[in-house]
């Protein structure tokens, strides 16, 4: 059974259908990428899975038990993380005890103060800094370090490249792959089509709500990409 199955998810927001009936699949230890223009129901997926959209509870099993519906704080507690976009820190909070919060679940693991303060160096140097003075390059280490340190099976990570600088998103891409080596699963929602593919095992497109493209990036062609993407 894959760490995570997807099936006929839809999801609304009052009246407005934003999701339709999506089958998806991650196996564990694979890094998945989903692209696809604003509005195309990105965001409402990885918030379905994460607990923050009402959703039946069959239509996501993870790591063998249904999790739709679930409140967010147990499906932390399941083994699912999200770095939501735009990062969510607590502003007046400083890194570390944004970090900590991360920790809350009791999630066991390779992952403590120790381990992120390795991977994002920049973060024990400014530990005792309030997480709203650092740049947004910093903060987004910060959103990845409170994410890990709940020792996710799976990490879900929203726009991670979006309004930060080419060099800074080099950096913080080139953090995912000693992730990765720790055997944790991925989803990437990412608008930067060349670095999803870069990353990326497996790709999906999303077109308002559906799935336009499935398969491996190198299988994919730039106008079957341009296709799903954009639906001419």
């Amino acid at each position: 059974m894959s760490l995570l199955q997807v099936q006929k998810l839809s999801a609304r927001y009052g009246d407005f259908q934003a999701l339709f009936a999506i089958d998806f699949h991650a196996e564990a230890g694979e890094t998945i990428a989903i692209i696809g223009s604003n509005g195309a129901g990105k965001s409402t997926f990885l918030n379905a899975i994460a607990g923050l959209v009402a959703v039946e509870r069959e239509s996501i099993v993870f790591d063998g038990k249904p999790i739709g519906g679930l409140r967010a704080c147990d499906v932390v507690r399941h083994g699912v993380a999200l770095v939501p976009e735009g990062r969510r820190l607590f502003p007046s909070l400083t890194v570390e005890e944004n970090l900590l919060m991360g920790a809350y679940g009791g999630g066991k693991g390779v992952w403590t103060l120790s381990t992120v303060y390795d991977l994002f160096p920049r973060l024990k140097e400014r530990r005792r800094q309030p997480a709203g003075q650092m740049s947004g390059g910093e903060q987004q280490m910060v959103a990845i370090g409170r994410a890990l340190m709940s020792n996710p099976k799976l990490l879900m990570c929203d726009e991670l490249s979006l309004g930060l600088a080419p060099k800074i998103i080099i950096q913080i891409y080139g953090t995912l792959k000693h992730i990765r080596e720790q055997g944790t699963t991925m989803i990437l929602v990412e608008q930067d089509i060349q670095q999803a593919m870069a990353v990326a095992e497996r790709l999906y497109c999303f077109q308002v709500g559906r799935v336009s493209l499935e398969g491996h990036p190198s299988e994919m062609s730039h106008d079957k990409v341009a296709r799903a993407y954009f639906g001419v």
